[in-house]
């Protein structure tokens, strides 16, 4: 079992920028390719990035790239997303996933560990 935490939600201006942070516990973190998830309210969860094993891979959805960058340090089983230049669009709860697998996925479905998710707010 993996157990996730997030952490680095909060209220920022839009155009600012914000660093979650996705701690994992348990079994062996280097084990997994990693994802993060959002979901606004009245809307179905959807993917936002996610990041290969080695992390030599990523993935963005559409509305985030260029402007979210996800990472990982194995070493201390934490993966990141750097987030810049936000948008109110962007508010939501934020979700660290894992997988039993180094490939990536954009479908939920596929992620086995979910953390408990963390509030992003983006005033205009």
């Amino acid at each position: 079992q993996v157990q996730l935490v997030e952490s680095g939600g909060g209220l920022v201006q839009a155009g600012g920028s914000l660093r979650l942070s996705c701690a994992a516990t348990g079994r062996t973190f280097s084990t997994y390719a990693m994802g993060w998830f959002r979901q606004a309210p009245g809307k179905e969860r959807e993917f936002v990035a996610a990041i290969t094993l080695s992390g030599s891979s990523t993935s963005y959805s559409d509305s985030v790239k260029g402007r979210f960058t996800i990472s990982r340090d194995n070493a201390k089983n934490t993966v990141y997303m750097q987030m810049n230049s936000v948008k109110p669009e962007d508010t939501a709860v934020y979700y660290c996933a894992g997988r039993d697998t180094y490939f990536i996925t954009r479908d939920p479905n596929t992620y086995v560990y979910w953390g408990q998710g963390t509030q992003v707010t983006v005033s205009s």
